[in-house]
């Protein structure tokens, strides 16, 4: 999905895909990739997390960084 601003996008990547999407921010002279979550700060430092979704954006990030020539 591409969408002009953040919010619009995430709310229905979120309802579909969440924990599995990457943001991929367009336009910028390096690759910028997140997780489709927030920060969690409520479960900060507890040991809840799941990374999952931090592992996807590092993934995209690399594969992104491959295809650059």
């Amino acid at each position: 999905m591409i969408a002009p601003y953040h919010d619009q996008g995430l709310i229905p990547v979120k309802l579909i895909a969440h924990g599995e999407a990457t943001n991929v921010t367009l336009g910028l002279p390096y690759i910028r990739t997140s997780p489709d979550h927030g920060t969690a700060f409520s479960i900060a430092g507890k040991g809840e997390a799941d990374s999952s979704g931090m592992s996807a954006a590092l993934k995209c990030a690399l594969d992104l960084v491959s295809r650059r020539g």
